[in-house]
């Protein structure tokens, strides 16, 4: 049986089809959590969003790289919906479901092309939690 997605967690580098995408939530009904300047533009574009901070109860941290690492992000994405022990771990905790991940990644390419110190700056512009296979970090050398 298909879930109706009731809630959203947006992060996007490029906002071109942002406007579009919240068209499309916004008509389902769908919750929006966002963070930093997704966050901001969702509200200047006049759509009605959680802040991860005002959702989580935890401020972000170390210049906004800490921001969605909390377990009521993570729980509500990575829950076993059909798994009853789940779902009743979920509702003890009060965490709701995250059903619809929205995310694009910085242009690494164009970061590094404009930086002197290319490993710093790509190290700092990977997301936390951007899973990195052990050939791409050997490539790397990170």
């Amino acid at each position: 049986m298909q879930q109706k997605i009731k809630t959203a967690l947006i992060s996007v580098y490029d906002k071109t089809d942002l406007p579009e995408i919240l068209k499309t939530l916004h008509k389902y009904k769908v919750k929006i959590i966002s963070s930093g300047g997704t966050y901001k533009s969702i509200r200047q574009l006049g759509y009605a969003c959680t802040d991860v901070s005002s959702y989580t109860g935890f401020k972000e941290m170390l210049d906004g790289r800490v921001k969605t690492l909390h377990p009521k992000i993570h729980a509500g994405i990575l829950h076993d919906r059909s798994n009853k022990k789940h779902t009743k771990e979920m509702n003890k905790k009060k965490f709701p479901s995250i059903d619809l991940i929205i995310v694009n990644f910085y242009p690494f390419k164009k970061i590094i092309r404009g930086s002197m110190n290319k490993k710093k700056s790509l190290r700092i512009s990977i997301l936390v939690g951007l899973r990195w296979s052990e050939q791409q970090r050997k490539i790397l050398k990170l």
